[in-house]
C-alpha cells in the first residue's frame, strides 16, 4: 500500500510561482512513474506532468510546457512540481499519483492517488 500526501498549494497572483510536494510512504517509489494531475471545478481530471523511474525524461501537458518542472528526490521518496508564470487557468486541485505501468497521461492508468492540494491563481 502506498500513501501519497501533497502539500504546497495556496493562493498566488498571476505570474507568481508555487512548488508542490508529494511525499510517498509505504513503498519506495523510485522504480515507478509518478505523475501530477489537476482538476478544476466541474471538469475532468487532466494530466499535467509525469516523470519516469530513475529520473527518466519528464512529460508535460502542452498547457504547462516551459512553465512547470517535475522532479523527484528518490532519497526523500518525494516528487515535486515547480510551477512558474502561473495563470488563472491553472487554478485547480492538484493531485499526485503513482503508476505501476507504463502509461503516464491517463488518470485511469495510475494505481495510487493523493488527496489533492488546492492551487488558486488570482488575476
Amino acid at each position: 500500500q502506498v500513501q501519497l500526501v501533497e502539500s504546497g498549494g495556496g493562493l498566488v497572483q498571476a505570474g507568481g510561482s508555487l512548488r508542490l510536494s508529494c511525499a510517498a510512504s509505504g513503498r519506495t517509489v523510485s522504480a515507478y512513474t509518478m505523475g501530477w494531475f489537476r482538476q478544476a471545478p466541474g471538469k475532468e481530471r487532466k494530466f499535467v506532468a509525469a516523470i519516469g523511474w530513475s529520473g527518466g525524461s519528464p512529460y508535460y501537458a502542452d498547457s504547462v510546457q516551459g512553465r512547470f518542472t517535475i522532479s523527484r528526490d528518490d532519497a526523500e521518496n518525494t516528487v515535486y512540481l515547480q510551477m512558474n508564470s502561473l495563470k488563472p487557468e491553472d487554478t485547480a486541485v492538484y493531485y499526485c499519483a503513482l503508476t505501476y505501468g507504463t502509461t503516464y497521461s491517463r488518470p485511469g492508468g495510475y494505481n495510487y492517488w493523493g488527496q489533492g492540494t488546492q492551487v488558486t491563481v488570482s488575476s
